[in-house]
């Protein structure tokens, strides 16, 4: 009895250090709020290189969720205000009948934005390798992240640790209707997050290097 009560003691022990251990990882990754700006529009000083559009989900037709054309919307406004010089639409074209930049891609031709100012980044799988590849493939050093605020804490703990100078843009311009079921995702994505980062984690696809100075039509499919 005296060794089965104490195997439950030390079972009990364990569970108890697990979440607090995962209660720590969500606070180290949320203490990153404190890069995001309050209003871009306004408060952000001087131009910087690009903008960096997050992928999210698109439908038939290559039409863009509400949440996807959110992000595009405000890396627009960005770049329409001068604080930009360049877009990059980072998602998952991993599969030819699903396709987020160049969804991204039209949507934002469509708002008048000049095709050489649209990169693309086709293996832009999760948010790590979206930021990994922005750094390592698209030589971005200082950028804009344009996504939603649910979504900000995550994407500038992984861009602070890989030693960026990012900074988050809040593209909350509706309500939407799964918002609670994103949120909930975000506590196991913040806890891959830090594991990517801790581990050295890589990208699924490496890539040729492009020069966000140059001409984005480079990085499309049809060229």
């Amino acid at each position: 009895m005296i060794g089965k009560y104490f195997r439950w003691r030390w079972l009990l022990y364990l569970l108890i250090f697990g979440l607090w251990s995962l209660w720590l990882v969500q606070q180290r990754v949320n203490s990153f709020s404190s890069y995001i700006v309050d209003d871009c529009l306004h408060d952000i000083k001087g131009q910087r290189p690009v903008v960096l559009v997050l992928g999210a989900a698109v439908y038939e037709n290559n039409q863009v969720s509400p949440v996807f054309a959110d992000r595009l919307e405000t890396a627009f406004e960005l770049y329409q205000a001068g604080l930009v010089r360049k877009i990059l639409v980072s998602g998952d074209h991993g599969r030819t009948l699903y396709d987020e930049v160049n969804a991204g891609k039209d949507y934002l031709l469509a708002k008048g934005v000049p095709p050489a100012d649209i990169f693309l980044d086709h293996a832009g799988f999760d948010t790590y390798d979206s930021l990994y590849r922005a750094k390592k493939l698209f030589q971005a050093q200082s950028f804009l992240i344009s996504t939603q605020d649910f979504h900000l804490n995550r994407s500038l703990y992984i861009a602070k640790r890989l030693n960026l100078d990012a900074w988050g843009c809040r593209a909350d311009k509706h309500f939407y209707q799964n918002i609670k079921q994103m949120k909930q995702r975000e506590w196991l994505a913040k806890i891959k997050a830090w594991l990517d980062i801790n581990l050295g984690s890589k990208p699924r696809f490496s890539g040729e290097i492009f020069n966000l100075e140059g001409d984005g039509r480079q990085t499309w499919d049809e060229l």
